[in-house]
């Protein structure tokens, strides 16, 4: 386990659409719940005790460049711990810039698929501060915010980016996200043995044993969104379990 994540951790999602906090299902559009004011949403969950926080620019995802720069900023600016940011980072230029101006960690998903040297570029410079994003739906890996397919088995993509430079991979469960139905732990659990970097799990968070099952399939976190802006859990209960 490298320094990244030396405990377990949970870690709350702060998901952005049109500057506002929102939960998707599966994904799609038009599914969307609001949440408010994403500085408000990332204090609570300071507050509360998250020593990370998971950003995504949604628009970014869907459209290919990133839309709420000044959300993400603004969060940035208002808390005191980590950040890693995913959605619409499509160049080099683009991620250095994120990571100084005081980001964590930058999150590549279809830009990885599609220029995979663009991970080892950003990692020569900043080391271990690229995360790979596989989302998966039916053993597949997808992109373009989960509407296409790509032909990649999620375990062989993240031994890939591993060589490439990538500091950690954040696997997203597309068949359970946002569904709170429950997780699924056996494909976590390949990508999870296929790499020596930490493996971030997200998708069908419903309940403190969903995050115990994540946690003794060999992810070094659980990212969770929905679950805890609808109070399915606390975010110290989570912490606690």
């Amino acid at each position: 386990m490298t320094d990244l994540f030396p405990d377990f951790e949970v870690v709350p999602a702060v998901d952005m659409q049109d500057g506002e906090v929102v939960q998707l299902v599966q994904g799609e559009r038009g599914t969307e719940k609001r949440y408010g004011d994403p500085v408000e949403a990332a204090r609570r969950w300071v507050d509360a005790g998250a020593e990370t926080l998971h950003l995504v620019d949604l628009d970014g995802a869907f459209e290919g460049e990133r839309a709420n720069a000044d959300a993400v900023e603004a969060v940035v600016d208002a808390v005191d711990v980590p950040v890693q940011l995913g959605g619409g980072i499509r160049t080099a230029a683009d991620a250095s810039d994120l990571l100084d101006r005081g980001v964590a960690r930058v999150i590549l998903g279809t830009a990885a698929v599609e220029e995979p040297e663009l991970v080892a570029e950003i990692a020569a410079s900043h080391p271990d501060r690229v995360m790979v994003s596989l989302d998966a739906k039916d053993g597949e890996v997808l992109v373009s915010g989960w509407t296409e397919g790509t032909g990649l088995d999620p375990a062989e993509a993240a031994a890939r980016y591993e060589d490439l430079g990538a500091g950690s991979i954040l696997f997203t469960d597309v068949d359970v996200e946002g569904k709170q139905e429950g997780v699924q732990t056996d494909v976590t659990k390949r990508v999870v043995d296929a790499v020596d970097i930490p493996v971030v799990a997200s998708g069908g968070v419903a309940s403190l044993d969903d995050i115990r099952a994540l946690r003794d399939a060999g992810a070094a976190a659980v990212v969770v969104g929905t679950a805890l802006y609808e109070g399915t859990f606390t975010l110290e209960a989570a912490m606690r379990a």
